[in-house]
């Protein structure tokens, strides 16, 4: 039996409607949880290899937010865009989403992981958007401290799209590499959150469109990272750092902040790169005081 999501029943009781929006030459399908007039909306970024599902805890613990879930193009139940996977192409995306999705302007944008960046290099055209980063990627991966690994990846990925077909599939979509990814991610000790999140990545992680579309994001999400966007995020922008994490090092976030002015960092103790998952709680928190003090900038403003 599948482990069960302790907040699922909460996010069942939360109203959501789905739709297509043809962006970018993508059919991508959008999840819009939450009360249609409610006074705050939060458009999320998730991360690579991920869909909408990984950042539904923090829909379950703020009903009262408006949350504009897409799947990323190429992932999920997003169709491919034609143009390459890359973070420009990407940003470019998002904000032609935020124009149909957000007319008003009025969203806060959410980028975990991967979706960090995308959301930093759409910084400069968001229009007066406010922004938040949950483990940001804040240097490159082939150049930090894990960059044996990432280098692994490159060739992983390289070999998963350049072998024959059922191969490559194979390689790409292995239930073991996706366990040993997830393994290396996950940094609590509890015994069922860590079966959850391991079932969580064995029903997500393979969804992806084809074996190029996720070489050309791999490759995008190790091209470049946080910090060669940082004068363009927003004042305000809150990041969220995990203490253990191995992909996003803390250290590094520390710099990406020293470089983004007016930006607010906080650290969650205890957790790696699975804030989503494993301090939700903690994860919730944070982002209704960013919203919070969101709402009392712009009624001083008023």
């Amino acid at each position: 039996m599948r482990p069960q999501n302790p907040l699922q029943a909460r996010l069942g009781e939360i109203p959501v409607v789905t739709r297509l929006r043809s962006i970018r030459g993508s059919e991508t399908k959008i999840w819009v949880f939450g009360p249609e007039d409610a006074l705050q909306t939060v458009v999320l970024v998730h991360g690579f290899r991920g869909t909408h599902h990984g950042l539904a805890n923090l829909v379950a613990l703020l009903p009262e937010v408006r949350f504009i879930a897409p799947d990323l193009p190429g992932f999920g139940e997003s169709t491919p865009m034609p143009d390459e996977h890359s973070v420009n192409h990407y940003a470019t995306w998002l904000l032609e989403l935020l124009r149909e999705e957000d007319p008003d302007r009025a969203a806060s944008v959410l980028g975990h992981s991967f979706g960090s960046m995308i959301v930093a290099r759409a910084a400069a055209d968001l229009e007066g958007r406010d922004v938040i980063l949950v483990n940001p990627i804040a240097e490159n991966a082939l150049e930090g401290p894990a960059r044996m690994l990432t280098n692994l990846g490159v060739f992983y990925y390289w070999a998963g799209a350049a072998l024959p077909a059922p191969v490559g599939q194979a390689l790409l979509a292995s239930p073991v590499i996706t366990r040993v990814m997830s393994e290396v991610m996950a940094v609590t000790r509890s015994r069922a959150l860590r079966t959850w999140i391991h079932a969580e990545h064995e029903e997500h992680f393979s969804e992806f469109a084809s074996r190029d579309v996720l070489l050309e994001a791999f490759r995008a999400s190790v091209s470049t990272d946080v910090s060669a966007f940082a004068a363009e995020l927003p004042a305000g922008t809150t990041m969220i750092a995990g203490e253990r994490d191995l992909i996003a090092p803390l250290d590094a976030t520390k710099r990406l902040h020293a470089k983004s002015p007016g930006s607010e960092l906080h650290v969650i103790e205890g957790v790696g790169h699975l804030i989503h998952y494993e301090t939700p709680i903690p994860l919730a928190r944070l982002v209704r005081e960013h919203l919070d003090r969101k709402a009392l900038q712009g009624a001083s403003i008023d």
